[in-house]
Formats: C-alpha cells, sequence, structure tokens
C-alpha cells in the first residue's frame, strides 16, 4: 500500500522530452549549462508545491553579485573560518548563502562567511568556477526591519551573536516602530533581554551628546 501511495506515472512523452532537454544542455560550455540550469530551475519553482519554500530553489549566481549586509551582528574567528574552509573544501557547499535579490546584485540575509569562503579561497573559488549557491528569501520580506531580523533569528538559531551589534539592532529596530513585544516575538527573545539590549545602546545614546568628566566638580563656594 505504502509503495502504491508513492507511485507516479510519468505523463506522455515526459521522458523523450527530458532526454531532449539534457542533449540540448550538455552540448553547452560549463558556464551557460549554469544558467541554462538555473533557468529551469525557476521556471519549475513556478509551479513547485514547495515554491514558497526558500531551498526550493537553489541556483548558482557569480560571486560578485553577492554582497554583506551592514547590519550582521555574528562573527568568526579565524581558526573557526579555516574550519568552514576545510569543510567546504573537503564536503561542498552543503548548505546555500540566504540573499535578498536587489537592483544591484544580492544582500546577504545568512551565510556571509560562506559566502567569503567562496571569494577568497582560491582552491573553492576556482572549483565553483567564481559562483556561489544561493536562495531568495521570500518578497514580502522586503522590508530592511523583516531581513535583520530575519538575519538574527538565523544567528540565534546557531547560538551565534555579538551583543554590542544586538543591542544595535535592537534600537534599529524600535526606531522603525517595531514594539518591544514584536521584537521579541520575531526574534525569539524574552521582555527583559529586549529591555537590556535596548539600553546598552540607548543610553549611550541619550549621554552621547554630554560633556562629562571622570569625577564630579564639587563648587563649595556654594
Amino acid at each position: 500500500m505504502e509503495n502504491q501511495l508513492f507511485k507516479i506515472t510519468e505523463p506522455e512523452n515526459f521522458k523523450s522530452l527530458l532526454d531532449g532537454l539534457l542533449d540540448v544542455i550538455s552540448k553547452e560550455d560549463a558556464f551557460s549549462k549554469i544558467e541554462l540550469i538555473n533557468k529551469i530551475k525557476l521556471a519549475i519553482n513556478q509551479i513547485s508545491p514547495m515554491k514558497d519554500e526558500p531551498v526550493d530553489c537553489v541556483i548558482w549566481v557569480k560571486n560578485e553579485s553577492v554582497y554583506a549586509n551592514d547590519y550582521n551582528p555574528n562573527s568568526v574567528a579565524p581558526k573557526e573560518m579555516e574550519l568552514l574552509h576545510t569543510s567546504i573544501l573537503e564536503d561542498g557547499y552543503t548548505q546555500p548563502i540566504v540573499t535578498f535579490k536587489e537592483d544591484e546584485g544580492r544582500q546577504v540575509v545568512d551565510g556571509f562567511h560562506r559566502n567569503r569562503v567562496g571569494k577568497e579561497y582560491e582552491d573553492v573559488r576556482k572549483r565553483v568556477l567564481g559562483y556561489l549557491p544561493v536562495v531568495t528569501i521570500n518578497e514580502h520580506k522586503a522590508d530592511k526591519a523583516d531581513r535583520m531580523a530575519s538575519t538574527i533569528r538565523h544567528n540565534r538559531a546557531r547560538g551565534k551573536h555579538q551583543v554590542e551589534s544586538m543591542s544595535d539592532i535592537i534600537m534599529e529596530l524600535k526606531r522603525r516602530n517595531w514594539s518591544d513585544e514584536k521584537i521579541g516575538n520575531q526574534l525569539g527573545m524574552e521582555p527583559d533581554e529586549v529591555l537590556r539590549l535596548a539600553q546598552i545602546t540607548g543610553l549611550a545614546e541619550i549621554f552621547s551628546e554630554d560633556d562629562y568628566s571622570e569625577a564630579w566638580e564639587v563648587d563649595f563656594n556654594d
């Protein structure tokens, strides 16, 4: 019974159409193959039952079209960076880079260091022909605040983020009229954690224009 449930009947001429398509692509050079396969993946994604899941459509793009965002609070120590390089070198790219598509290219939402490995390490860059594997974040995440929240969720899920940068992001979200409750829900934080991180940057902003000495000056003539 189980096998029957998953038995698929191929449409008429499906195999011949598929063989013909593969024959056409196989005659192209490597770069043309990449572009043609990307187009096929994107076309199939439009009718896929899983089209709303970014991982449903992984494509390869020129590495120069992928660039960092200006808010990522995640960092990797040199030793961990080298381990990531070794992992990609030995195991290949097992995870795509999550990106947001803009007119000038693709901004990294998650996977900045995977992006760096593909650009900065000659052995990997040469192997992947100067390309990087990417997925595109859902269109409804177009607002910068939503992308920032997505980056934080990815980082926190791995247990990595920097407190100072996180504090800056909390204040940026508050400037974009996100409530503490929304920030907590979107970033997986407790209310006291949101408050504590907001205070780090918030207090600094309050006193940023004040001049004060390291000691209190008392006027005994009063």
